[in-house]
Parts: C-alpha cells; structure tokens; sequence
C-alpha cells in the first residue's frame, strides 16, 4: 500500500509564550501543499525501513515512520511486521513539515492497512506523541493552530486557486537557536480575521516571528523573499523556522521562474 505524504507551509507565525513543559506556546495557521513524499508499507517477515531520494540524517531508528509503527505496536500487538520504504523529496529541516507528515501519514496508512479502525481523533492523540506538526497531517486541511501546534481549528480557506513557488536555499537553521532569538508575547492580530481578507493584503498584516531574525543572520532569506515580489508574488514569506520561502502568485509562474535562484531548490506548485 502507498501513500504520498504532503508538505505544509505556515500562514503566519507568532511565539505567543513559554510553556510549563519547555515547549513555546505559538499560534499559525497550517496550510498543506502538494509538494509531496512516497511511502510505501508492505507485510515483511522482519521490521525494516530503506529511504531513496533526499538522504535522510541520523540512524533509521530515528525516522517518525518507524516510530509511528513501534507505536501502534504497542496497542495492537497482533501488527505483523513490515518493510517500509520513503522516497523523500520534501527537503528536511526547512520548515515543511515533511518528516512530521510522513509520521502521521504512516499512522494512517497502518490503520487503513490493517484494519485498526481508529477515529480521526485517535489518529491524532497518536500524531501528537510523534511531534507537534503530525496532528495537522491527520486533518490535512486548513486549520488555525494552538499550544504547541496540536490544537487544531480548521478553518473556511480556500487557496487552489492561487499557483505556489517553493524555494529552499539550503540553509539549515538551527530551531534551538531560532527560538532563542524570540521574545514571547501576542503579537496583536487576529490571524483567523486575515485569512478572510483578499491575499493581496496579507503582505502589510501577515507576519512570522523567526523571519526578522533569521533573515538578520542569513541574508539570503530576505533577498529571496524581495525576489518572489519583484516576480509578482502576491505573497512572500518563509515557512516555519525556515529556510523555506513560498510565494502565492495569481498566473502561473513560467518554468525560466527557476532562473532566478539559480543557488537554491525551487518547487512550482499548481
């Protein structure tokens, strides 16, 4: 059985406090977008899991695939073993999501394969103990999110109309460190209200903490954000923690789009 698990990019980002547990407190909105993994999940006689595509850092141990098996393992001891195999294209570390979508799309595609008949919100209580970002790939929709990233609202927003530019400069940016260049607080909007306005204004209302400063320490970010604009962009901003820069454009950008980050991935998404 195979499934294709999607990216996401945030829609606004704020780091609205620090929490008991050492986890910030923030608010976004989750957004996905067809730029996608593959996972494959057969029957095996032992565990194992093989990546292709985009090579994959630290042990396979380590992999939220894996992770979502032992997991499920744990309530379902009759879960026979399986050969997982990803094919990874989102890039890694670069604010998308990607390893947290194919922790909880492998949550899903276990549950479908096998017949365990979880709900949605099981499925969820599960993504929630793989990481933050998983439950959103549970709901795939889009949805205003809480606490920690797990409490979800999904929310009437409609973008398939609009034709999106991913560009992914390589730069690795140390979430720890982006973090600690925050200063919790509210930021003062309504992010659930500007989804409701036209996107051509989100550029003077829609904002994400880590981008000054991680703009300040690597230069190219707020060139390649200035560069989307000059390309028409409606909207431009980074996703996450970054490196990942998005642009939401009205007509469909031409493949020579590339030209112009020339040092970096580019994604053109419609």
């Amino acid at each position: 059985m195979v499934c294709f698990p999607n990216c996401k990019i945030n829609l606004g980002l704020h780091i609205t406090g620090k929490r008991p547990d050492g986890f910030h407190a923030l608010e976004t909105v989750f957004y996905p977008v067809a730029l996608t993994d593959m996972l494959e999940i057969i029957s095996a006689t032992s565990l194992s899991f093989q990546s292709t595509g985009l090579s994959i850092p630290g042990t396979a141990d380590n992999n939220l695939c894996l992770k979502a098996y032992q997991l499920l393992k744990k309530d379902f001891p009759e879960l026979p073993p399986v050969k997982m195999h990803l094919h990874k294209t989102i890039p890694m570390g670069a604010g998308l999501g990607g390893g947290s979508a194919d922790g909880a799309f492998a949550l899903q595609l276990l549950n479908n394969k096998y017949k365990l008949e979880l709900g949605k919100e099981q499925l969820i209580q599960y993504a929630a103990q793989l990481g933050s970002d998983c439950p959103f790939f549970i709901l795939n929709q889009a949805c205003y999110a809480t606490g920690r990233g797990e409490i979800l609202e999904p929310i009437a927003l409609d973008l398939s109309a609009w034709h999106f530019v991913l560009v992914n400069p390589g730069i690795h940016v140390n979430t720890k460190w982006a973090f600690e260049q925050i200063t919790p607080g509210s930021s003062g909007k309504d992010l659930k209200a500007i989804m409701q306005l036209p996107v051509e204004n989100w550029k003077e209302q829609l904002s994400n903490d880590f981008e000054a400063p991680i703009a300040k320490a690597y230069p190219a970010i707020q060139e390649i954000k200035d560069r989307l604009y000059q390309l028409g962009a409606s909207y431009a901003a980074m996703s996450g923690s970054g490196s990942t820069l998005f642009g939401l454009f009205k007509a469909k950008p031409e493949a020579s789009i590339r030209e112009a980050f020339k040092e970096s991935n580019v994604y053109l998404i419609s």
